[in-house]
């Protein structure tokens, strides 16, 4: 008689083409992630759907392949953390350090995030429909995250490289300790962190900041809207023939 154990019976496809589903209620996310990471190149089991996160943790974490991955419901802290290439959509909100150190691809949280988000990323696009909490983009180092509702105190500090966009307004010491990230906030900013001024917008900076709206989604909302903030140079050595190495 054909036995079929508890994991393979989470798991459903209903055709050939449609993502392969986990349920997060019936099977361990350790099964869900190492079947993320056994996607190898030129494989047609590039879509996954996973329902009933309930707010676990560690969702989709090192993904390494050009693949899809829609989570329906919320998360827990450390979602899609060291993305590469993935695409992963949030359908709820994310707990802390979503897109944590991410390198490349994807990730779209359509409700709010908390602390942290995109900390340390080094490349990609992180997309947060809702708000974010402190410290978005805290150390980021390439990555660009566009944030449609608001941002918390110590945003972008000690921010690297990259684009921080915001819709709506910033707290408390945004960019403290910057160095080249380049910070765009079309609302209020409550206070700017050390060494953080507010800069001109030339027209690479209105065509940067353009490109990245029309990737995030953003429609009815200008560039010449938004404010740029960055580095006043006079926390660290800085040569500006030296510019692009950072």
């Amino acid at each position: 008689m054909h036995t079929t154990n508890l994991a393979t019976a989470a798991i459903s496809r209903e055709s050939d083409h449609s993502p392969a589903k986990y349920d997060l209620a019936r099977t361990p996310l350790r099964e869900l992630n190492q079947a993320l990471h056994n996607v190898q190149p030129g494989s047609n089991g590039t879509a996954f759907e996973v329902i009933n996160p309930k707010g676990s943790h560690a969702v989709a974490v090192g993904v390494n392949a050009p693949i899809t991955v829609d989570v329906r419901g919320s998360v827990g802290y450390y979602c899609g953390g060291m993305n590469s290439e993935g695409t992963i959509t949030v359908h709820g909100s994310a707990g802390p350090g979503v897109g944590e150190n991410m390198m490349s691809g994807t990730i779209i949280v359509k409700g709010d995030a908390s602390q942290y988000a995109g900390a340390t990323g080094r490349g990609g696009l992180l997309v947060i429909e809702g708000n974010a909490s402190s410290r978005c983009g805290i150390s980021m180092k390439g990555i660009d995250i566009v944030v449609h509702g608001n941002i918390g105190h110590m945003s972008a500090f000690m921010g690297q490289s990259g684009h921080l966009v915001v819709l709506g307004d910033a707290g408390d010491a945004l960019g403290d300790s910057i160095y080249e990230a380049k910070l765009f906030v079309r609302g209020k900013v409550k206070s700017l962190g050390a060494d953080c001024i507010a800069k001109e917008m030339r027209p690479e900076h209105i065509a940067k900041l353009q490109e990245l709206l029309d990737r995030a989604g953003v429609k009815d909302v200008k560039p010449e809207e938004f404010t740029r903030y960055g580095s006043a140079r006079t926390l660290y050595n800085f040569n500006i023939d030296n510019a692009a190495a950072y």
